[in-house]
């Protein structure tokens, strides 16, 4: 029974869903030496073990640190001024694009408006003929009855 447990929470330490009780558990497991391990969970042992011992290391090595070099007031500015050029830039060149493009749609919408003017005026032209066969014919009835 405590070997099926055992596997299953080998299963969900290695797919990264175990609890830190159950890899406490794993830990005692595989590192307790009076513990008889299944023959095919030792390979797992040196894992273990490795991270039992690797956890209780501690350095004796000194680590000299330089002396800290206090930065000049001047590059401190230097970089600020650098830090503002580039926004500046970066800020200027969308501000002209976006107001290419503002005027590039204002073009292409005017654009559509006057075609569409002119096919509605063709329209009317169109209808303009009607009218002015409209005149021929009432002018040549008036003649007509003028005549008589």
């Amino acid at each position: 029974m405590e070997l099926d447990k055992i596997e299953k929470y080998l299963e969900k330490y290695f797919e990264g869903n175990s609890s830190t009780a159950e890899e406490r558990i794993l830990r005692d497991y595989f590192t307790n030496p009076e513990r008889d391990i299944a023959p095919h969970l030792r390979e797992y042992a040196v894992v273990f073990r490795y991270f039992s011992q690797s956890r209780d290391e501690i350095s004796k090595k000194e680590i000299q640190l330089g002396e800290q070099r206090s930065k000049t007031p001047i590059y401190a500015w230097l970089s600020a001024a650098a830090v503002i050029a580039i926004a500046a830039g970066i800020w200027f060149s969308n501000y002209s694009s976006s107001k290419d493009r503002e005027a590039r749609l204002a073009y292409e919408e005017t654009v559509q408006a006057l075609y569409m003017i002119g096919e509605n005026l063709n329209k009317g032209a169109e209808g303009m003929e009607y009218l002015e066969e409209f005149d021929q014919t009432k002018s040549r009835i008036l003649r007509v009855s003028e005549l008589r």
